[in-house]
């Protein structure tokens, strides 16, 4: 029972972290091309990413509504947990420090960019942070207009 209720209070806690953090920064509002933390969250939420690298690789994530995120590439699944802090999507995997948090920027309809921004949601910068690297690219499972191979920078 203890298990249980440590579990759901951390539960709860990333949830409440990623919707309190999802108000920092309305970017695409002030014309700086990022997508602020509510429409991260809005897009995000319950769906599944399908991406690839600058080198290639690809990769898929799956954003579930209690804030947990499941990353796959070349048949390894990694778990962890999403928020948005700082107008920043952070992805921080259970068993891999590889994760971060990048600025998103939209392509088209269904086609995003993500630019690494810090290593840790502690780091994460808001949005007069310096400028993030772009990283990768990626459409939402299912959906039409997907993104086309190659950078956009």
């Amino acid at each position: 029972m203890r298990r249980f209720m440590a579990r759901a209070l951390a539960t709860m806690f990333v949830v409440s972290h990623a919707v309190a953090g999802a108000g920092a920064g309305t970017e695409t509002e002030t014309g700086t091309g990022w997508l602020g933390g509510n429409e991260i969250v809005s897009v995000l939420t319950g769906k599944t990413l399908e991406g690839r690298y600058a080198n290639g690789r690809h990769f898929t994530e799956t954003y579930v509504d209690d804030g947990r995120v499941k990353y796959s590439e070349n048949g390894q699944t990694i778990g962890g947990h999403w928020s948005v802090t700082a107008g920043t999507l952070c992805t921080i995997y259970d068993t891999d420090p590889t994760g971060g948090c990048f600025r998103v920027s939209r392509v088209s309809a269904n086609c995003f960019e993500f630019y690494f921004a810090a290593r840790t949601e502690a780091a994460a910068p808001g949005p007069d942070g310096a400028k993030p690297s772009w990283t990768a690219r990626g459409s939402i499972n299912g959906e039409s207009s997907a993104c086309q191979d190659g950078a956009n920078v």
